[in-house]
């Protein structure tokens, strides 16, 4: 491959991680505006507009921006959701008055406010140049992940090599090692010849892209040398460059720092958010070198935010933070305070027996053997990563049975979900791969009820088209009692596979009204208006989102705008959950950007740019509210995996987000959200001890240790074999809250029981009472928890009533007086509940509760 190549890689990688992003909620505005190519021009119509002259009519001749056929109207549109350069002018800006000339990155512009504030919306994607989207910095990129992925969509791959893992797996290595080797020829012995073929900026780039790829593997050694070649070059000949330069080498040092440390696979308490001092790292020359290269930064951009927070992480691991921070570049620790505590949170996964080291991936935590103790299925984003099934023993330790398993030829994998597809009482493993990626195969696992597992992919229908995905939804949608599939693609359609019940899938997508493009990252599925049949919620990276009603007939209409829920243009995990435990299931959307500084802003409570994460509040007449801001979370955090359970038994369903992107840069804590009585949420991620820094993939909550309070089963590692991570078991403080633990077996309805529905009465010894809802499934859309439910029932229940509804038989079972703390099976049809028996067993941890 010629270095020409390698530098257009590298570059085309930089502009895609760079593409612009969208914005937060506030008043909305209208307006009109002009854009000309020179602030001369924008002069001279404006002084037209003063004269009298119709602002709509010289838009519509003179302006080119998009809005130019409206008269320049734009809007409503919210205006935290502009650029700030218009945010300005319009806060103040009085009706029908026209601005002065404003510099844009399209050109020149004018606007004028317009009285008019209703209407259509004009979402944030639809005008990028002005939206505070433009405004978004992306992370500097230090990881090489976008370079290997070029790297293997440019090999010459044989005939349906997406079709095996191992395959997959062969020419990823192959492809990266290509490159590596020469580049390392052209940048070694020829460099000579190199530098008089190629101009200083392409060979800068071509030292920058090589030491992309050494830290793809990890060698960080070797990435340095490559970035200060680069570095060496930009102070000649590229000053521009410097910048990303030095946060490259800042970056490149921390993350070698991280690794001889030990962080990534011993990660203890030195890898958690540390507002107040701590152990330093044994080994921190390099931590030194990154704060110098960040200082340097910071002395010629002292309002670099992302080189601000970095600065105060490399802090945080010396121990110096916040005392030996410059206190000019300090961020306060107020600003990662938790305002209340819910108990201090442990890793156990090392003394439990979770030997996991991998990249990122999926987690379902279930019980695989029906032995009544859950066990943990993970995945490797790796091409040649191994997924690993820990199987949990009498004793409470866990033992990897997955080659015993049959899963030894299961490599990749960024996600999974678990279901029962074809009823036999045994839970089956749906594989999800190419997320981000190129377009690889799905693995349908089915659980032969033995401890095994078969790939029965191709048989059932599922293996082709190879697609790029890394979420779906076991789900009934014509409620039949047969689990139906629906696939959120990247890049092309979403797939809808009919379950008929023999052990084959067919796809109904198109006839069935769901068959849209997208770059989808989350689907869930939720019967938001109650009517018994399950509807479909997908959020998109990169468009609005999309919310399909059921029709009741195998079809869909899509009302995601109509129902008020369309999302912030720049979708991650999503999920229905009721939060409010008010019978109606709301919405919890994220918003993604692969931006420190928007994540920081959040910390420093500084204006965004970046869209927040949404709550959107059932409201029980087929529409939602959008009640983020009153729940306290307008926040950019940048979540991946995530997931929602109850950590203190209080019967309202809090949130763990794991946040991160493929930069080695991307160092931002894991957020823990506790539910305030179903009205606001507050961060209690310091107090608790979950904050952790690197990766988070795969969540799932459940109760491992069987004593009545769930673990955060927690799935960290990055996209690259450089950025492995060790497994997190959070285990839980405990609490003086009652609780239930409840496992459905449908008998007409779906043997897993998904969708059934579920609402526990409570009276305290004052009489008063409240319910508590739940619906069976795995909970959010990264990461799985137990089909089997738990309930938190809050504190001293007298007297606990419970009732479920079976969307296939359309019966409700009424349950009085079930006795509390324990764990209990309900079959459909059945008038009676059945006692399971859950003996407690400790995870290994370093104190008991």
């Amino acid at each position: 491959m010629s270095i020409a190549i390698c530098v257009a890689m590298s570059i085309g990688v930089v502009a895609l991680a760079r593409a612009r992003q969208a914005a937060p909620a506030d008043a909305p505005v209208a307006f009109r505006i002009i854009v000309v190519s020179t602030a001369q021009k924008a002069q001279e119509i404006r002084d037209q507009v003063l004269g009298g002259a119709s602002f709509a009519a010289l838009a519509r001749a003179e302006s080119i921006d998009p809005s130019a056929p409206r008269g320049g109207l734009i809007g409503p549109v919210p205006l935290a959701e502009l650029r700030e350069e218009l945010r300005d002018i319009l806060r103040t800006l009085d009706a029908v008055a026209v601005s002065s000339v404003i510099a844009l990155p399209t050109g020149f512009a004018i606007v004028q406010r317009e009285q008019q504030t209703s209407g259509s919306s004009i979402r944030g994607s639809e005008i990028l140049a002005l939206s505070a989207a433009g405004s978004v910095r992306a992370t500097v990129s230090v990881d090489g992940f976008g370079e290997a992925n070029t790297a293997l969509n440019s090999l010459q791959k044989p005939e349906d090599w997406n079709q095996s893992p191992r395959t997959i797996c062969e020419l990823r290595q192959q492809s990266v090692g290509n490159v590596k080797t020469a580049l390392a020829r052209r940048l070694g012995p020829g460099l000579a010849d190199t530098r008089a073929q190629f101009s200083a900026h392409d060979v800068m780039e071509a030292f920058t892209a090589y030491g992309q790829l050494l830290a793809y593997d990890g060698d960080m050694t070797g990435a340095i040398a490559q970035f200060e070649q680069a570095y060496r070059i930009a102070q000649t000949d590229m000053p521009g460059a410097i910048p990303d330069l030095l946060q490259s080498l800042g970056v490149a040092h921390m993350h070698k720092a991280e690794m001889e440390n030990g962080l990534y696979r011993a990660p203890g308490d030195r890898c958690l958010l540390r507002v107040q001092g701590g152990r330093s790292l044994e080994k921190s020359a390099d931590l030194d070198k990154a704060s110098g290269y960040f200082l340097k930064l910071l002395d010629t951009s002292p309002n670099d935010i992302e080189g601000t927070w970095l600065l105060n992480v490399a802090y945080m691991a010396t121990g110096g933070y916040p005392e030996q921070v410059p206190a000019r570049h300090r961020i306060a620790t107020e600003a990662f305070a938790s305002p209340e505590g819910v108990g201090r949170f442990v890793d156990v996964a090392g003394a439990a027996g979770i030997d996991s080291f991998s990249s990122a991936g999926g987690v379902v935590v279930d019980d695989f053997d029906n032995d009544g103790r859950l066990d943990l299925f993970t995945s490797n984003f790796d091409s040649c990563g191994k997924m690993q099934l820990f199987h949990r023993t009498e004793q409470g330790t866990f033992v990897d049975r997955s080659v015993q398993a049959g899963l030894a030829d299961q490599l990749g994998g960024l996600n999974l979900i678990q279901a029962d597809y074809n009823n036999d009482g045994c839970r089956d493993v749906l594989v999800l791969r190419g997320g981000w990626e190129l377009a690889q195969r799905k693995s349908l696992l089915r659980n032969n009820c033995d401890g095994t597992f078969t790939d029965v992919t191709a048989a059932s229908g599922l293996a082709k088209p190879a697609t790029s995905t890394q979420t779906a939804a076991w789900v009934d949608i014509d409620n039949d009692g047969w689990l139906d599939l629906f696939v959120g693609n990247e890049d092309a359609p979403s797939q809808l596979f009919r379950n008929r019940g023999d052990g084959t899938f067919e796809d109904i997508a198109v006839a069935a009204g769901v068959a849209r493009t997208a770059f989808t990252k989350a689907v869930h599925a939720g019967d938001y208006d109650n009517d018994g049949f399950p509807d479909l919620y997908v959020s998109n990276l990169r468009s609005t989102n999309f919310l399909y009603h059921n029709n009741g007939n195998r079809t869909f209409t899509e009302v995601a705008v109509k129902a008020g829920v369309p999302g912030a243009d720049r979708g991650f995990p999503a999920w229905f959950f009721d939060y409010d435990n008010d019978g109606w299931e709301d919405l919890f959307v994220s918003s993604y950007f692969l931006s420190i500084e928007e994540t920081a802003r959040s910390y420093m409570g500084l204006p965004q740019n970046g869209q927040t994460m949404k709550l959107y509040r059932n409201l029980g007449n087929g529409s939602f509210r959008d009640v983020t801001k009153e729940a306290n979370l307008a926040k950019v955090y940048m979540p991946m995996g995530s997931n929602f359970g109850d950590i203190d038994n209080d019967g309202f369903l809090d949130i763990f987000l794991g946040t991160g992107s493929p930069s080695y840069a991307a160092l931002k804590p894991s957020v823990l959200l506790r539910n305030k009585d179903g009205k606001s949420f507050v961060d209690v991620t310091v107090s608790s001890g979950t904050g952790e820094m690197h990766k988070g993939h795969g969540v799932a909550f459940a109760d491992l240790d069987n004593d009545g309070d769930e673990e955060i089963v927690f799935k960290v590692g990055g996209a690259t074999p450089g950025d492995a991570h060790a497994f997190r078991l959070f285990e839980n403080p405990g609490n003086a809250n009652d609780w239930l633990e409840l496992n459905l077996v449908g008998v007409k309805t779906n043997r897993a029981a998904i969708g059934a529905r579920i609402t526990a009465t409570t009276e305290d010894a004052t009489g008063a009472k409240r319910s508590i809802h739940r619906t069976v499934n795995s909970g959010g859309s990264f990461g799985a928890s137990p089909l089997q439910q738990h309930l938190g029932l809050g504190k001293a229940a007298r007297r606990v009533d419970l009732e479920v509804f079976w969307p296939v038989s359309g019966t409700r079972q009424h349950f009085a007086n079930v006795a509390k703390n324990r764990a209990i099976e309900i079959h459909e049809l059945s008038d009676r509940i059945v006692p399971l028996t859950r003996r407690p067993a400790p995870l290994g941890g370093p104190r008991g509760k």
